[in-house]
């Protein structure tokens, strides 16, 4: 079994190493691969140095899987020539919505990996991730008919710039000095901003799209779904307050035991002080926690609860080799 990492330098890709690190998986030969500018520089994994390789130079014909882990026009330009060799695991926005290219989320549907027509699986935005694995074991019971989300996610989903402005910007916030804003559009210390993305011609963002549309690809097209997307200063993990809309009625038991008992959710919810989940504790956790579970009384079948989930790991790299654990458990589907 060899296997590639496409952008193995950055935040997504050294995750990536590390849950391969603690994963099962026979791994013969390991290909980190990066841009000119980081070729050459050494990693370890699993206490073995790896010199990080060109990838305008590599020869995907080594390998079987290969991971992508650097961005859209990377995906745009080398996923195809990859796919001609080995299965591309890719976690960029670029493959997406092609309707040849499974949408996948391992403990949601799975069944999709039967049909790819490309060589090529994509990975959900981390926004997603986190948020239909949640949604998964209450549809399967309730049916849901419409959800409103509003996410609050962390700066590491810009990538490390992003986080390291974050740390400078607080710096020079508390020392009362001049702030200027590189990665975003505004200051991000002490503030929230309500845009992530480009902005559609309907004033919705790119992100808040994603994350409707993606919603409808790996769960149910019929699902209405709303998103308002804000970035606010926290360095990892993204959170989210969903309100749902059930088309039959349930009980708040029910609910609770159902998130429970599905793979990758933990229910945190004791309606007390520090009963519930942040960002901090979901940080370097595989699991994605449910709380603040209640009624929304002013709606028929209306369901409000708080998601927490490390983006970086659950909503990205986590995702990734778990859909290369099913490929593998399954004998490789496609192609």
């Amino acid at each position: 079994m060899n296997i590639a990492i496409v952008g193995a330098t950055g935040n997504v890709g050294r995750k990536i190493l590390e849950v391969l690190e603690r994963k099962d998986l026979a791994i013969d030969n390991l290909y980190l691969l990066a841009s000119s500018r980081s070729a050459g520089s050494k990693i370890i994994f699993n206490g073995k140095e790896h010199e990080v390789i060109d990838l305008e130079t590599f020869d995907f014909s080594k390998v079987k899987i290969t991971f992508f882990a650097a961005g859209g026009k990377i995906s745009e330009n080398f996923a195809g020539v990859a796919a001609k060799h080995s299965l591309v695991i890719d976690n960029s926005s670029f493959y997406r919505m092609d309707p040849d290219v499974p949408l996948i989320v391992p403990q949601v549907n799975s069944d999709h990996l039967h049909n790819i027509k490309k060589n090529i699986i994509a990975n959900p935005n981390c926004s997603t991730a986190q948020l239909v694995i949640a949604l998964k074991p209450l549809h399967d019971l309730f049916k849901i008919k419409r959800i409103v989300v509003s996410t609050y996610q962390s700066v590491s989903g810009g990538g490390k710039a992003p986080m390291d402005e974050l740390i400078e910007q607080t710096k020079q916030v508390l020392q009362n000095n001049k702030i200027e804003s590189k990665n975003f559009t505004k200051q991000i210390a002490f503030n929230a901003i309500p845009h992530i993305d480009v902005f559609s011609d309907d004033g919705y963002t790119k992100e808040e799209l994603k994350m409707t549309n993606e919603t409808k690809k790996i769960l149910d097209s019929k699902i209405d779904l709303t998103a308002t997307c804000v970035r606010v200063p926290v360095l990892v993990s993204h959170s989210e307050s969903v309100n749902i809309e059930f088309e039959n009625s349930f009980s708040l038991e029910k609910v609770r035991d159902a998130l429970d008992n599905f793979e990758g959710c933990k229910v945190i919810d004791e309606r007390a002080d520090k009963g519930y989940s942040t960002p901090i504790e979901a940080e370097g956790k595989d699991e994605t926690f449910i709380s603040r579970i209640r009624e929304d009384k002013t709606v028929r079948n209306g369901l409000n609860m708080w998601i927490v989930s490390d983006n970086l790991l659950r909503g990205a790299a986590l995702n990734a080799v778990e859909i290369a654990e099913t490929l593998i458990k399954n004998n490789f589907y496609g192609k």
